[in-house]
């Protein structure tokens, strides 16, 4: 056995540091009482790194006064680039020049750090700022609220309330409350008394046949109780679950209001046994603590007091009550409600009471003068209020509206208004009694001078000029703006638009129609667009029923802008839906006057006369407009009107003039359509009536030979006359010369189908009108419904297809109403028409089709819906009102026919696929 020491028993050797090598100094495990021990002193390191360095034959790293790396620089060997050279060179000998070297990269290093130092810190100061925001901790949460604890009064600590153990209270009172007994009734008793009774008797009916299902074992069991009593409990159960709802709102919950510790215990009314009793001890324990805690806060007294009310317990309440008052004497919460849990003698007592210690509290004094019964009781009591309050604006009112005779309501409001000067309300009362209009005036003029910075005033002395029919309202107006604008009290312009509006809805015309010319314009500089401003106030008006402001801005309207066009028009507009026949013909008199050059105000005009069978007077109109200005448009309107009135020869001769006149394109179709219309008697009979027309649309067409109309109007000729292809050359021939007329390929390609019965050549047609005309939804519905009448649903499809890509037509409320109503099958009607909808967005048409949609599944109240969408949209399509019209007929009743039908003949729709 050898004497050598195992390697662990061995000495360490010299200057041997565990965990050295690993990088490892030293360590601490749970074991430790203390800290680690230490590593090897910076001298002990050194010592050995010189050791190791000469046995390389190196020399001591520092030897040349090389600067030592910090410590948070100095890596483990184990992290060092495996590329740097100080793995590749450790053998080598380390110079002066290397040591050079090593303090030049050092410098630099600590250059470049300091360099981006303040960028870092920058950047890691705003990262830790924004951490601690999205993560800031307790102490700073609650840091406002222990900085406003200091503003705590000693009194405020006191009044703290107690913290209980509310939640093991709670929990232990459930408890108890499933663990109550009951007085068990005598039926229950009596019922398992018998329940073990032994008939002695026999049935003879059972003994005989030899059997007895009911009775095997010799008790009696009465099913006909156990039905019944299952009902009983059934029908118990029904009434606690219909009760239910009821139950949770009952307002017995424990909750309290944090601004009164009230609870909605007034807002319920708990009858006979509809309350839980647990619930109502509970809420009593709560408030109790509240009074103990604080006997100087009302809320909760009264609180407590409704709780007993309603459980039923009124003398506990008043009780709670008297105490409340007792300590609480200068409330007027809690005075009230004592005076109404109290009934007869003991309220006015109560009242007596709390007038005398709280004498300035109007509102003890109204209640005080409420319980009174008599006249003269009351009035004693509001004189007694009035001596202590006679400053009391609510007092002097109740005093004087219990006055019978007028003559001493007068002698208060005089008296009232000597004592409050300030109070508007009292002088204007005592203005509309007085017995003379002067009396008023003075009243009204003390009352302006006690209060001149209130338009109020100004307002009812232009009433009062109003009422006794003076023409001194504006200047009265006037001199308000004017005082008020010099004390700085003027109002803002939509308050005087409200006060106009007020004014009109009270019956003050005249006066609303003042205010609006004096202060229409306050505020607003010369270069704000005014008339776009004053515009919108009149449509404002107008859909707030205020017609006669609405008239008054018009008219100021156009007193700044006489000729404005669109100013008449709306003001005509306004008449006509709005006002008196009269009152239109007034307004249009004056607009062409104003603009006698505005055709339609002319037209309208002599349209209204018209209509109201006044033929003579429109005559007369568009004589004047003759005169004014002898436009197509008033040449046209005459025309149409003699031939309306059976004056084909005088509607002719002016056609003939118009042509000479004013021979524009419209003039020229007008004519054709006239002759076509209306022949000339010798050409009544034969073809001499169509050579006639045929001249004059040939003469029409060499003036005018880029006119889609002229051509058409000479196709459809040749097409009554049976000459198809003449009336094809006149298609072709026009289409050459208007290749941008929808109108006119379409009517070329409707020849080809029908007429000549070429499916052929009219889809050819129409893909030459495609080609000239690109992503028009016209004629991409044409070809679908060429392709439809042809009986090809699936190329039908494929041109459905083609024309709803994005490229195309995709948002043609036409082309998807085509696709759902006619290419698809009818349980995809409805998700398709939610699809076009999303796409569209906003087509009449669509909307149309959609509420038929809907009108064919029997929702009428959603298709009444879209189309009423469809008429807001576009009111000048009568498809839509036609299709409406057809839904009421069949679902709607007869005012909402009667209103569809009124809103039909204002909006005059003129165009529309059918309509048209």
């Amino acid at each position: 056995m050898t004497s050598r020491k195992d390697f662990l028993s061995q000495q360490a050797p010299e200057n041997y540091v565990a965990g050295l090598g690993r990088g490892a100094t030293g360590f601490t495990t749970r074991s430790d009482l203390g800290p680690a021990r230490e590593g090897p002193s910076e001298d002990q390191i050194k010592e050995a790194l010189a050791k190791r360095a000469a046995q390389l034959g190196a020399p001591t790293p520092s030897a040349y006064g090389a600067v030592e790396k910090k410590e948070e620089d100095d890596d483990d060997e184990r992290f060092q680039d495996p590329e740097n050279e100080v793995g590749l060179f450790a053998t080598g000998a380390y110079d002066r020049d290397d040591d050079e070297a090593d303090r030049i990269y050092q410098d630099i290093d600590e250059r470049m750090d300091r360099r981006r130092k303040a960028r870092r810190e920058a950047r890691e100061k705003q990262e830790r700022e924004e951490y601690e925001a999205k993560n800031p901790k307790i102490q700073q949460q609650f840091a406002d609220l222990k900085r406003s604890l200091g503003s705590v009064t000693d009194e405020q600590w006191q009044n703290i309330p107690e913290v209980g153990d509310l939640t093991g209270k709670n929990r232990r009172t459930k408890q108890n409350l499933r663990q109550r007994f009951y007085a068990v009734p005598d039926s229950v008793i009596a019922g398992a008394r018998n329940s073990t009774e032994f008939d002695t008797s026999v049935n003879e009916g059972a003994a005989t046949n030899g059997s007895s299902n009911d009775n095997v074992d010799g008790t009696m069991t009465n099913f006909a109780d156990i039905g019944a009593a299952r009902d009983k409990v059934l029908q118990v159960n029904l009434d606690k679950a219909a009760m239910g709802s009821a139950d949770t709102n009952s307002g017995s919950a424990s909750t309290i209001d944090p601004k009164g510790y009230l609870t909605t215990l007034s807002k319920t009314e708990l009858k006979g046994q509809s309350y839980d009793i647990g619930d109502v001890k509970r809420v009593e324990s709560l408030l109790q603590s509240v009074i103990k805690t604080n006997s100087r806060h009302p809320p909760g007294y009264i609180a407590l007091a409704r709780l007993h009310e309603l459980a039923g317990k009124p003398v506990k309440a008043r009780d709670v009550m008297a105490q409340c008052c007792s300590l609480n004497p200068h409330s007027e919460d809690a005075w009230l409600e004592n005076i109404r849990m109290n009934e007869g003698h003991n309220a006015k007592v109560i009242a007596a009471a709390a007038v005398k210690e709280n004498s300035q509290s109007t509102r003890l004094w109204t209640r005080a003068t409420e319980l009174e019964t008599d006249q003269l009781s009351k009035k004693r009591v509001l004189r007694r209020a009035l001596d202590l309050l006679p400053k009391s604006v609510v007092l002097w009112k109740q005093l004087v509206q219990l006055s019978e005779d007028e003559a001493e309501a007068r002698l208060l409001l005089s008296k009232a208004c000597s004592e409050i000067p300030a109070s508007i309300e009292l002088h204007l009362a005592l203005a509309r009694i007085v017995e003379t209009v002067d009396e008023a005036r003075k009243v009204l003029n003390t009352c302006r001078r006690a209060n001149p910075k209130n338009a109020e005033v100004w307002i009812a002395a232009t009433r009062l000029e109003e009422q006794v029919g003076s023409k001194n309202t504006q200047n009265i107006m006037k001199r308000g703006v004017q005082s008020l604008a010099n004390e700085n009290a003027m109002l803002k312009r939509e308050e005087w638009i409200e006060q106009a509006e007020k004014c009109e809805e009270e019956g003050a015309i005249v006066t609303a129609q003042s205010i609006i010319r004096e202060t229409l314009s306050y505020g607003l500089d010369e270069d704000d667009d005014r008339k776009k401003l004053f515009m919108e106030d009149a449509q404002a008006s107008i859909s707030k029923g205020r017609y006669g402001v609405a008239r008054a801005i018009y008219a100021y309207i156009l007193r700044i802008w006489p000729t404005s066009k669109s100013a008449w028009e709306a003001s005509a507009s306004l008449e006509k839906t709005h006002g008196k026949k009269e009152d239109l013909w007034n307004v249009l008199e004056k607009a062409v006057e104003a603009v006698p050059q505005a055709d339609d105000l002319w037209i309208q005009y002599a349209n209204e006369k018209y209509q109201s069978g006044d033929v003579d007077g429109a005559r007369i109109v568009l004589g004047k407009a003759f005169n004014q200005s002898p436009s197509e448009n008033i040449y046209l309107e005459a025309i149409n009107l003699e031939a309306k009135n059976g004056q084909i020869e005088q509607a002719r001769e002016l056609l003939a003039q118009a042509r000479q006149e004013a021979g524009t394109d419209r003039v020229w179709v007008k004519s054709v359509a006239f002759a076509r219309s209306y022949p000339p008697p010798s050409d009544t009979n034969g073809s001499n009536s169509n050579s006639s027309t045929l001249d004059l649309v040939t003469q029409g067409l060499q003036i005018y030979p880029a006119q889609p109309k002229l051509w058409m109007q000479k196709a459809q000729i040749y097409e009554s006359l049976a000459l198809l292809p003449q009336a094809r050359e006149a298609y072709s021939t026009g289409t050459r010369a208007c290749p941008r007329s929808t109108t006119l390929w379409l009517l070329f390609s409707r020849l080809e189908e029908l007429k000549a019965g070429s499916v052929v050549k009219a889809r050819s047609v129409l893909d030459r009108a495609k080609a000239a005309n690109p992503k028009n939804e016209r004629l991409w519905l044409e070809s679908v419904r060429l392709e439809r009448r042809a009986g090809n649903l699936s190329a039908a499809k494929n041109l459905m297809a083609r024309a709803l890509q994005p490229g195309e037509c995709h948002k043609s409320g036409p082309l998807w109403s085509e696709r759902i109503w006619h290419l698809e099958p009818r349980t995809q009607r409805k998700p398709l028409s939610l699809e076009a909808v999303k796409v569209v967005e906003s087509d009449a048409t669509l909307f149309v089709t959609v509420a038929r949609v809907f009108w064919a599944e029997r929702k009428l109240e959603k298709a009444v819906t879209w189309f009423e969408k469809a008429i807001l949209l576009d009111s000048d399509v009568g498809d839509t009102w036609a299709w409406y019209w057809k839904f009421l007929r069949m679902h709607g009743g007869e005012e909402k026919r009667a209103d569809v039908l009124g809103k039909m003949m204002v909006a005059e729709p003129r165009h529309g696929e059918v309509w048209a």
